[in-house]
């Protein structure tokens, strides 16, 4: 009877915690899956390991609040008297480092295949600055910053008088998008001109420091068309929080007629620049003789 009445309140406990805990996941929030083949891998690792650790998590519980109350001193129970069982100690020694083995052997290849940047058929260097972004295509030979829109600058300023929940993707919006194609490896190349910083877009599946001095890689294949967000993920000033960052992946037809169009539009703005300085040269001769004479 008493064996019965253990497993009654044992079969009940775990009951009640993997209600709970299936509550929990079903409300809560999930990493996300991604979209590049890498990101696909973590998501599958991460829950694997989420379900390896949910049942150790179950049988932990139940184990502790069965004892609690079934063993509890109120109902006349006794405390084991022995002090030393080597049988116990290997098994719980054992078991645990078999289970992190069986969890090492899938995150080690997913690890392995987060450093191979080689074989990539576009190079992106990203720096970041305070509060910024710069993305240079090495192989293009065009480059651009990315900062905060502004509508999204304007409604954060104090006293705006803008809803900040009428504007669009408030925050995670920026004035020039990160186009790149899909189906491509591309590999950036992230450093900082400061501070430290952090490029973060979730549904690639990775983050990496941007480090002054220093030159990180990550690559990513992006799979599907659509603009994915994200920011910086590393406190580095009072405008940490407003510096944004806005891939767009377009097919790659679309991305070439899109650097043929870049390449034009940075063309005309050199063509500008040395207009521009041989007017003011111009005009400030006169006074330069003057000071001269």
């Amino acid at each position: 009877m008493k064996r019965t009445n253990e497993l009654i309140v044992a079969l009940a406990v775990m009951a009640v915690i993997i209600v709970v805990t299936w509550g929990i996941y079903a409300v809560g929030d999930n990493m996300p899956g991604g979209v590049t083949p890498f990101s696909k891998d973590v998501y599958q690792l991460h829950n694997v390991i989420l379900a390896v650790v949910t049942v150790i998590g179950v049988l932990v519980f139940t184990a502790m609040f069965t004892s609690i109350i079934v063993h509890r001193k109120s109902k006349g129970q006794e405390p084991a008297k022995f002090t030393h069982s080597t049988a116990a100690e290997i098994t719980w020694t054992a078991i645990p480092v078999l289970i992190l083995v069986i969890m090492a052997i899938p995150a080690t290849g997913v690890l392995i295949d987060m450093e191979e940047t080689g074989g990539a058929d576009i190079n992106i260097k990203v720096t970041g600055y305070q509060w910024l972004w710069q993305y240079e295509y090495l192989e293009d030979e065009i480059g651009f910053y990315s900062t905060l829109d502004r509508d999204s600058n304007a409604a954060r300023q104090i006293n705006s008088g803008v809803d900040v929940h009428t504007v669009e993707n408030y925050l995670l919006e920026v004035d020039k998008r990160l186009i790149v194609p899909t189906d491509t490896k591309i590999r950036f190349l992230l450093t900082s001109g400061d501070v430290i910083h952090s490029w973060w877009v979730p549904e690639l599946g990775w983050k990496r420091d941007a480090i002054p001095g220093m030159v990180n890689e990550a690559w990513t294949l992006i799979e599907e068309e659509g603009i994915y967000r994200g920011q910086c993920a590393e406190l580095c000033g009072k405008d940490h929080g407003f510096m944004p960052i806005v891939v767009e992946a377009v097919s790659p037809s679309e991305y070439r007629q899109w650097v043929a169009d870049r390449k034009a539009e940075q063309a005309a703005e050199a063509g500008d620049e040395p207009s521009e300085v041989q007017q003011i040269t111009a005009a400030d001769e006169p006074a330069h003789n003057a000071d001269q004479g």
